[in-house]
């Protein structure tokens, strides 16, 4: 059997074969989404490099919102659908699912260094097959997961970012900023452009990409230190709501180069996420990963195929 799996954000496509169950790691290709018109022409020319193999089943997990077997591009004028997927590779069965949804199936087969835990707990600890990746880059969002009794894996849609901030959020931030116009939703503080914004408005300068935040911070830029441990600090708090609302009892995965982050500040998000007494013995008992593996929506869409 052999299955064609591919993880497609609006500036890179990777492409992979996965041969009885594995991924051929030999088969990885990366693809620039401005050197080509469509996602089509991509599948097209990856098949031709690789010799045209029957394929059997095909999975593509796309940075965009998906719904009756088609799929949109957030920030690329690319569209798919599973119909055409299947007239491409001549493979009776298609799946499209948003990136999210791939890395909550992925999670499964994260351990050790992938799963690159900065919070581990006892074996001894309550295992109850849940599991949640909480997303902070361009956007936020978060997949639920919960394995089954039988080894399968259900993944659970969710839209935490355009929620409203919890007043545990909302009370430091206000401190912290005074005036929190703009900051209305999850999403508008904790995606790239939040923290763009946090800084711009704490720091008292011109605004920059977040990238650039993160960067000016690890270069002893002492304002751009005090901006991303702020950052940490509430997206501690944001995850300690999180715990609770969905008990991820085997594992909160940090996902996405913003929540990567507040990895280099962990003592600060890991003192506000422990810090509120209520019901504390929830997120006293979530291990805390990060998913650093560029194979891990891959390994997700093999799973979605399973």
């Amino acid at each position: 059997m052999i299955f064609l799996l591919a993880d497609v954000g609006g500036t890179n496509a990777r492409l992979a074969l996965a041969r009885d169950g594995v991924i051929d790691r030999a088969t990885i290709s990366r693809f620039r989404g401005d050197d080509h018109a469509s996602f089509d022409e991509v599948v097209s020319l990856f098949l031709e490099q690789q010799g045209n193999p029957g394929i059997d089943a095909v999975c593509v997990d796309v940075a965009g919102p998906v719904s009756g077997g088609q799929a949109q591009l957030t920030n690329r004028d690319w569209d798919f659908t599973e119909a055409r997927l299947r007239d491409l590779t001549g493979a009776p069965r298609a799946r499209l699912i948003n990136d999210l949804i791939a890395l909550g199936y992925a999670t499964p087969a994260l351990d050790g260094e992938a799963a690159g835990f900065l919070r581990r707990l006892p074996e001894t600890a309550r295992g109850n097959g849940q599991r949640l990746v909480v997303n902070a880059g361009t956007g936020f969002n978060v997949c639920a997961v919960k394995v089954l009794p039988d080894g399968g894996i259900a993944c659970l849609e969710a839209e935490e970012g355009h929620t409203r901030l919890p007043h545990s959020v909302w009370l430091p931030l206000t401190e912290a900023l005074g005036d929190i116009t703009g900051f209305d939703s999850v999403e508008e503080l904790f995606a790239g452009r939040g923290l763009a914004r946090l800084h711009a408005r704490y720091a008292g300068v011109a605004p920059i990409r977040a990238e650039a935040v993160v960067a000016a911070a690890a270069s002893g830029d002492e304002a751009a230190e005090a901006t991303c441990a702020l950052y940490a600090h509430l997206f501690g708090l944001i995850c300690r709501e999180l715990a609770l609302r969905f008990m991820p009892m085997e594992g909160m995965f940090l996902a996405g180069s913003v929540a990567r982050s507040c990895t280099d500040r962990f003592d600060i998000f890991e003192a506000a996420f422990l810090s509120d007494p209520l019901m504390d013995s929830i997120p006293g008992a979530v291990p805390i990963g990060v998913i650093r593996d560029d194979m891990a929506a891959l390994h997700g869409c093999l799973a979605a195929l399973r």
